[in-house]
């Protein structure tokens, strides 16, 4: 079998609430990335706009056929020749918005797309409060991707504290698994390197997952560490904080296979059912 290597990066991003300028600092984030070697460049979620205020979110969003930054994207991808797999955009979807992930070819044209599965809608510590669900429409397929270099499987966000979800993508043959996000500082703190390196773990998969990070111009907060993990959970790169820059790591495909055959876990589930014993055990609401 001939090796299957490629050169993964990640472009961490800062995004505020002018799109121009967001897209013209992904595409200088591609660039780069290409000038050092990197055959795939992932980019957060929400990579054109990072924006609290549904009005003004709705003001800048259009189909995807019409987004400036996806137009920008291809045509890096078509001047750098690298595949650009865009973490998420912001794109009409009926009275509502679709978080949207992007697949772009080296050609420049569309392999594929995917809408989040799960909505952020919780209540932190904190006070902060999010209602995804208000604004955003939800997803109802994930994706496998097989493209030139890699097998891939699509996720966003919060996606990552859904394993059943990696294990289904796994399964269907991914052997890089992504999760751009825009998570927040608090929850990054407590659980972002965990949850990468559990999905990691548990598929014997790559994870890669750019990501948000610092204060946003809407007054956000988000953790940073973009990441690459291999399949038997080591981080091959960290972004290291919240700061925009590039994260590149060497994917070797045949670590996929190994830690597999290591630890056959995808071989070995079984069906069961759950049995509730005692008066005072109920179901999850």
């Amino acid at each position: 079998m001939p090796e299957r290597r490629f050169t993964a990066a990640c472009l961490q991003m800062r995004s505020g609430r002018d799109p121009g300028a967001n897209r013209d600092a992904a595409v200088a984030g591609v660039r780069e990335a290409a000038k050092s070697g990197a055959h795939y460049v992932q980019t957060p979620e929400m990579t054109s706009l990072v924006e609290r205020s549904r009005e003004r979110l709705f003001a800048h969003v259009t189909v995807a056929e019409q987004d400036p930054t996806l137009a920008g994207l291809r045509q890096t991808a078509r001047d750098t020749g690298v595949m650009v797999h865009v973490g998420s955009l912001a794109v009409r979807s009926g009275d509502k918005i679709a978080n949207r992930a992007f697949l772009i070819g080296a050609d420049g044209e569309i392999l594929g797309s995917y809408d989040k599965l799960h909505l952020f809608d919780v209540d932190l510590p904190s006070g902060e409060r999010w209602r995804e669900s208000a604004t955003y429409t939800g997803g109802a397929c994930a994706v496998v991707a097989a493209t030139p270099l890699a097998t891939l499987g699509l996720t966003i966000c919060y996606d990552i504290r859904f394993p059943a979800l990696y294990r289904a993508l796994a399964e269907a043959g991914a052997e890089v698994l992504t999760a751009p996000a825009c998570f927040t500082r608090q929850t990054g703190e407590a659980h972002w390197h965990i949850l990468q390196r559990a999905r990691a773990i548990e598929t014997g998969a790559f994870m890669i997952s750019a990501a948000q990070g610092g204060i946003h111009e809407d007054g956000r907060e988000t953790f940073g560490h973009s990441m690459i993990v291999d399949p038997w959970g080591r981080v091959l790169a960290d972004a290291g904080g919240a700061e925009p820059g590039v994260i590149l790591a060497e994917i070797d495909l045949a670590q996929v296979a190994d830690a597999r055959a290591r630890i056959p876990a995808l071989q070995h589930s079984r069906a069961f059912t759950v049995e509730r014993i005692g008066p005072q055990v109920q179901a999850a609401q």
